[in-house]
């Protein structure tokens, strides 16, 4: 293994071609960040994204974002040039991602087998709607299609209002592209390994169920394992899990989940008498008196201004945050600060637009260049880079085989961050104590293990380790030293302030990997602020967008814990990068990232588009727009909805014909999007008459059947006879022995042709393998260890506690009969 740093961005020299022109644009940019050599795939007379998305005259802020850092190439593959061209192409790539039906790939020359004569090694990862196979596989998607079959639309709304509401539309796709991301790079690893090709079928449907805001695995603390399973129809009322009250200028959102930010909201209050009672260090008890607890609250911010009451907040350790519109966003010093924005150059126009979601070695990993025009089609194809290639030698079946990984991550973050690995094969240590136990271990029955956390925190064993002390010190030192991750999502500072900065790390192990995440990064004044998911979603004006545009202050996002699935999937494929690079520097390197940053990219047209035109950025609500009829319609029976999304002439000629309304096909009113949207209510009152006489699931697949994207609204429950998710096997059965039945669990994030499905160990109890860690990594003998248990140094769960002798009693006099 050589250790000459040939380069800086770890996937330096992996080459990718990039054939997608639909929505997932964005899986390239994010390899393209992290260094990949990505060529973007167009006809010769450009892709059709270059005039999709959001337009500023006739240019895309939409591509030029989604293509930063990506090289264009042209080649028309239906000619023999082009054809030869490609196949040219493919020759020198290690990735291709591809969108569009079977048909479609292979009319571009850029399915599996073709890919495969080109280059037996390659790994071609097909991004599509609903998968190459499955029942649905043929349905057309939109993101509010998605909301609808993923269960989010069934959790947001308000249950005081009928109709339940779609969320900000870029959510869908962006959230979708970091877990084809991951799956990619798992796929990668996972053909360097073996040495052969790979083949990834990825659907945006079975991502979303997995990422945006799961229905199954790990919650939120404030949900404290709560399984999601059984909801009952209409929206679940959880704005007092994250409430937000008006203040003088907008409004503010606080997050109180421990007892030490309960006695902070205590003092702040003013401490009255009536919550004095330390029984309100209990969060389900603290909920449970919202009703008089909220009104002091409330009565108290009203005064106040945004910043007066975030700042005030902070200094008594209660998280809180303002909800910023689009256009403050871009203003805010502490994000510009952090480097949170760039300017780019598009056409005759120059955005601001978001950085990127990566910082790599200290350095932000962003925008580097412009995509710029169409390539000459004729012009000769880049030369592979230079140097040597990534080396990957797994001990077993499973891509991260022999890979060891120490997990200080807490609540959702930091268990999806190492689930993902040990799912795929690494040994992941959970490094926790008692003093500060993880906020996901919380359950409201009571329970040792919740749901949540038992999906969320598989496949890892626990060690008790104090490492506020001298020797649990040492001891995380000769682990480090051992180990080829460690992962984090502290507050930036904390892991420094327990003596293990990123200099101490790498001068235990030059060859460490570390992964880091929080609320607003490692630089600017924000960086050390409290920040949870649901403030950052506040501060990042997200919070503003997911709301019913008629209803002031409606709120709907209270549920959600977006975006901390994705950005665990973020850190995953930076960290393999990281280990990729290591595999030829013999270094290793550090990855930090923003919640605030995934939120800005998942904005990031939008954002771009109010940067150039002020007030472009608005409350889409469930009514979205540039066509009509769409949205969410009425179906048969209680609280059943469906949705439909038919944008364009052809879209409503099917929807016409199919709902048996073929006089609209030659009303002049209706030949235009303008004039459908001027006749949206009666469009909306016929449809919904339709709808409202057939199940959801039929009203779809009639729908779709025609050709007009549409999708039931399912709940979480419906997953278990959900037959397309059946047939791609997104969900198995996990097993827990503190569990009283098998759980229903996500499984792989994709379908691979060789890599194998996640393993399904029990996720620890707190504590659970330290004795057996101690003698297997430290060579400790059970005479030591008892010593450092006795000195609190390390800690045991409390079953591997030795069962004190009985003291001896006298023995009792015997009982005298009763009469029966």
């Amino acid at each position: 293994m050589s250790t000459t740093i040939t380069q800086e961005l770890p996937l330096h020299g992996v080459r990718v071609v990039d054939a997608v022109d639909g929505p997932l644009q964005s899986v390239g940019r994010i390899l393209a960040d992290l260094g990949a050599d990505v060529l973007r795939l167009e006809p010769s007379d450009g892709s059709t994204a270059r005039h999709e998305g959001a337009l500023h005259g006739d240019v895309s802020l939409t591509f030029a974002i989604r293509n930063a850092n990506k090289t264009s190439v042209a080649a028309d593959a239906t000619t023999e040039h082009g054809a030869r061209r490609v196949r040219d192409l493919l020759a020198t790539a290690d990735i291709l991602l591809v969108d569009g039906d079977e048909d479609d790939q292979r009319a571009r020359r850029l399915d599996r087998d073709s890919a495969r004569a080109a280059n037996p090694r390659i790994v071609v990862a097909s991004l599509t709607d609903f998968g190459l196979h499955g029942p649905r596989a043929s349905w057309l998607g939109t993101p509010d299609v998605h909301f609808a079959l993923s269960t989010v639309l069934s959790r947001s709304g308000l249950p005081e209002v009928t109709e339940p509401l779609l969320p900000p539309s870029f959510l869908a796709y962006e959230a979708a592209a970091a877990q084809a991301a991951w799956a990619v790079i798992l796929g990668y690893v996972q053909a360097l390994g073996q040495g052969e090709g790979e083949s990834i079928d990825f659907s945006v449907n079975d991502a979303l169920v997995q990422i945006l805001d799961p229905a199954l695995g790990i919650g939120g603390s404030a949900r404290a394992g709560e399984s999601l399973m059984d909801l009952a129809p209409g929206r679940p009322d959880s704005r007092h899990l994250y409430p937000i009250f008006p203040v003088r200028d907008g409004w503010v959102r606080i997050c109180v989940l421990s007892a030490r930010q309960w006695q902070g909201m205590f003092h702040w209050l003013g401490e009255p008498e009536e919550f004095a009672d330390p029984k309100y260090n209990s969060t389900p008890v603290r909920f449970g008196a919202a009703r008089t607890l909220y009104p002091l609250i409330g009565a108290m911010l009203a005064t106040r201004t945004r910043e007066e009451a975030t700042e005030e907040g902070q200094s008594f350790g209660v998280p809180t945050a303002g909800l910023a519109h689009a256009d403050e966003v871009l203003r805010t010093e502490a994000f510009l600060e952090a480097g949170a924005f760039t300017s780019l150059e598009v056409g005759d126009v120059t955005p601001t637009v978001p950085t990127g979601m990566f910082e790599l070695d200290g350095v932000r990993s962003g925008i580097r260049s412009t995509i710029g025009a169409v390539a000459d089609a004729a012009a000769p194809l880049p030369a592979p880079l230079d140097g040597p290639r990534p080396i990957w030698s797994p001990s077993g079946p499973l891509p991260f085989s022999g890979l060891r990984v120490l997990d200080l991550g807490v609540i959702v973050v930091g268990a999806e961050l190492g689930r993902l690995f040990g799912d795929y094969g690494a040994e992941v240590i959970k490094v926790e104590s008692r003093e500060f136990p993880d906020g996901s271990r919380g359950s409201l029955d009571g329970s040792e293990i919740a749901d949540g956390f038992a999906a969320g925190q598989r496949n890892k064993r626990s060690l008790g380790l104090n490492l506020k002390s001298d020797a649990g010190r040492a001891i995380f030192r000769q682990l480090v030293a051992e180990s080829d991750v460690v992962l984090t999502n502290f507050k930036p500072g904390t892991l420094a302030g327990l003596g293990f900065g990123w200099d101490t790390l790498q001068a235990i192990n030059p060859g460490i990997v570390l992964s880091e995440s929080s609320a607003f990064g490692n630089t600017g004044p924000w960086s050390t602020r409290l920040g949870y998911g649901p403030l950052v979603r506040a501060s990042a004006g997200m919070s503003l967008l997911w709301s019913y545009p008629e209803i002031d202050g409606s709120f709907s996002d209270a549920i959600t814990i977006y975006p901390d699935h994705v950005v665990g999937r973020l850190n995953a494929i930076a960290v393999t990068a990281l280990l990729l690079r290591r595999s030829i520097t013999g270094r290793g390197g550090r990855v930090s990232t923003a919640q605030v940053d995934a939120i800005f990219s998942a904005m990031a047209d939008r954002l771009a588009l109010e940067s150039v035109r002020p007030g472009s950025v608005s409350i889409e609500g469930s009514i979205r727009g540039v066509d009509a009829p769409r949205g969410i319609f009425p179906a048969a029976g209680d609280d059943e909805w469906v949705v439909m999304d038919p944008v364009g002439e052809d879209r409503f000629r099917a929807l016409a014909t199919t709902i048996g309304h073929v006089e609209w096909l030659t009303d002049p009113r209706l030949a235009t999007a303008e004039g459908r949207l001027a006749n949206a209510d009666e469009l909306r009152s016929a449809l919904a008459g339709w709808t409202s006489a057939r199940p959801a699931a039929a009203a779809a697949d009639e729908l779709q059947a025609a050709g007009v994207p549409a999708g039931q609204m399912l709940r979480p429950r419906d997953f278990t006879g959900d037959a397309h998710l059946a047939a791609r096997g997104v969900f198995g059965e996990l097993v827990h022995p503190q569990r009283p039945a098998p759980l229903m669990t996500n499984l792989a994030e994709a379908r691979f042709e060789h890599v194998p499905q996640p393993r399904l160990e029990p996720a620890p109890r707190q504590a659970e393998h330290t004795r057996e860690l101690a003698r297997e990594l430290l060579g400790y003998d059970d005479g030591y260890i008892d010593e450092l248990l006795e000195d609190g140094v390390l800690q045991v769960h409390p079953a591997a506690l030795p069962t004190p002798a009985p003291t001896p009693t006298p023995a009792a006099a015997p009982a005298p009969l009763q009469n029966a």
